[in-house]
């Protein structure tokens, strides 16, 4: 199974991801994961996208789609993944197809997430991450078992991020609808795109995505 996952910040595409991940036992893809491992082994894309990024600029394309490439390459994705977070425009999603007709396979579906905004914010808001391990919870949506106490590690420091800040959230927001947004209008004509509310609980959403999903091949 080859999937894309698209919806706003906030809309679960992360937990999502994990649970297709457990479920079809396919590695779940992230540009950020990607980013970081090629700046910790101080690879030549790496160090081209820290230099970019250290002048303040945005990651170009090119850097991200030659990430993606080598890691669509490796041995646990030859039977499918998750893109979570990729392709953000619509020039990533044709430098994924060039990738894809390369690698000689073809997505399954693309799934969009959606939920209102005012939703969002009310769920972006109540994100909470803990200062010791990093794990995310949602007090809305996914908190810890114990509140104020981290499910993985024990700790107590859950603090609120800089960009759950409400401000922040809207820019954020604006940039999906500008950048992310037509993206729904380039995957619509192929027949891959499927809309999925993400409205209720995380178990609920699983179960809808998995309804609109091809046979597993």
């Amino acid at each position: 199974m080859r999937l894309i996952l698209i919806g706003p910040p906030g809309v679960g595409k992360g937990t999502q991801s994990q649970l297709l991940v457990e479920h079809f036992a396919i590695p779940q893809v992230s540009t950020g994961d990607m980013l970081r491992a090629h700046k910790k082994d101080q690879t030549s894309l790496g160090k081209r996208a820290q230099e970019t990024m250290d002048q303040g600029n945005l990651v170009p394309d090119d850097i991200i789609l030659s990430m993606v490439e080598e890691r669509l390459g490796e041995e646990d994705a030859a039977a499918g993944f998750i893109l979570d977070g990729f392709p953000r425009t619509v020039p990533q999603g044709l430098g994924l197809n060039v990738i894809l007709e390369q690698l000689g396979v073809a997505m399954d579906a693309v799934i969009n997430i959606d939920v209102k905004e005012d939703v969002l914010l009310t769920r972006l808001t109540a994100r909470r991450t803990c200062r010791k391990c990093g794990t995310v919870y949602n007090l809305v949506i996914n908190p810890p078992r114990k509140p104020g106490v981290c499910d993985e590690c024990g700790g107590t420091g859950l603090i609120q991020r800089e960009d759950d800040q409400p401000a922040t959230i809207q820019t954020r927001l604006a940039v999906y609808r500008r950048q992310t947004v037509p993206l729904l209008s380039y995957y619509n004509p192929t027949g891959l795109l499927a809309e999925v509310s993400g409205d209720g609980t995380v178990e609920e959403v699983f179960q809808r995505i998995l309804a609109v999903l091809p046979a597993s091949r």
